[in-house]
């Protein structure tokens, strides 16, 4: 019986130890290395630093005061200055009308234009129009006039109309001289006096100042305005028609020039009349190569620099560029001398203008 009860609690041990060994030991659990992980706050806004206009989005303006050759070269260097910035430009005429030019001033001020070049009728009722619209956030460049008080600009370019003048009329001096030596020269003077006083006499002036001091002996027959190529044609006959004693004729622009010209070689008298001039362009330099035309004698401005440069500084200052070296300046820009005494300098100039040289 003792013996039955032992192998009893021997069975029952053994049973207890395999159920034991069963179950997998548990070691300790692995201990949990702390987060240090830090989220990172979102950085706060920030305004953004302002821009300067993207050049697709500045418009820009250009005026000039009437359709002539000149004005129409001062445009095209207006409008391939802003080409080459890639800006869009706007261009009007003002015709001479001072309540145009103020209200296309006003338009483009309206309009929300950045910059306006032109070439102003005015040095006081233009400059009152373009100062207020300076006030109101339009940066203004100028051509084609001087002025001394403009410090609002951002640049100006034009010619120093006396002096211009004066360098032709030295040209002038030597070549009446030369063909009437110290006899007394009946001259005509065609200008623009009631349409800018300033410049017209200026440039009337320069021209007289050169004759004077070349030692040329000269009575005026006659002083009249005409300064589109119509009206001269038709002035300039009607002087050498009650004037026929006229041997020269002194113009102070392009559309005088070309016409008086005209009206010289209509009556006949190019061999008699010699016609001294301003302005360079294609049709103008053609009449001094031409040896059967009485023009002898012009100084070319340079209309399309001018235009160029006002409107490539008055972008540069739209877009926030430095202009304090230009700022509230008139700059002159030189013009050039050509004459029947030098064909090949004039068909230099033509060249260097993208005209074709003439035999």
């Amino acid at each position: 019986m003792k013996k039955l009860f032992a192998l009893l609690l021997v069975s029952l041990m053994i049973l207890a130890l395999v159920a034991c060994s069963s179950e997998p030991a548990k070691g300790p659990e692995p201990s949990k290395e702390p987060d240090t992980t830090e989220e990172t706050p979102d950085e706060p806004d920030t305004p953004d630093e302002p821009e300067e206009p993207a050049d697709q989005d500045i418009t820009v303006a250009g005026i000039v005061f009437q359709d002539d050759q000149f004005m129409n070269m001062l445009t095209k260097g207006y409008v391939d200055a802003a080409a080459d910035a890639g800006v869009k430009i706007l261009t009007d005429n003002t015709n001479n009308d001072q309540a145009k030019e103020t209200e296309l001033i006003n338009t483009y001020l309206g309009q929300g234009v950045d910059g306006l070049a032109i070439a102003p009728l005015s040095g006081d009722a233009s400059v009152a129009a373009l100062r207020s619209a300076d006030e109101q956030g339009m940066k203004i460049a100028l051509t084609n006039i001087d002025l001394t008080d403009a410090e609002f600009i951002v640049a100006g370019y034009t010619s120093d109309n006396y002096t211009n003048c004066y360098l032709v009329g030295q040209e002038a001096a030597k070549i009446i001289k030369e063909k009437h030596g110290d006899d007394t020269v009946k001259i005509a003077i065609v200008q623009f006096k009631s349409l800018l006083p300033d410049q017209s006499t200026d440039r009337v002036d320069g021209y007289l100042k050169a004759l004077d001091e070349g030692g040329v002996k000269y009575e005026i027959v006659a002083d009249q305005d005409a300064w589109m190529q119509d009206t001269a044609l038709e002035t300039t006959s009607a002087i050498l028609t009650a004037h026929p004693e006229t041997q020269v004729v002194i113009t102070v622009n392009d559309g005088g020039t070309i016409g008086s010209v005209m009206a010289v070689q209509n009556a006949g008298l190019a061999n008699d009349v010699m016609v001294f001039g301003h302005d360079g362009s294609d049709q103008i330099s053609s009449m001094i190569l031409d040896d059967a035309s009485p023009l002898k004698a012009i100084v070319a401005q340079d209309p399309y620099g001018q235009g160029y440069q006002a409107m490539t500084a008055l972008i540069n200052a739209v877009k926030g560029g430095d202009y304090s070296d230009t700022k509230g300046k008139c700059e002159f820009i030189d013009g050039i001398v050509m004459s029947v005494s030098d064909k090949a300098a004039v068909n230099a100039w033509r060249v260097d203008n993208g005209f074709d040289a003439i035999d």
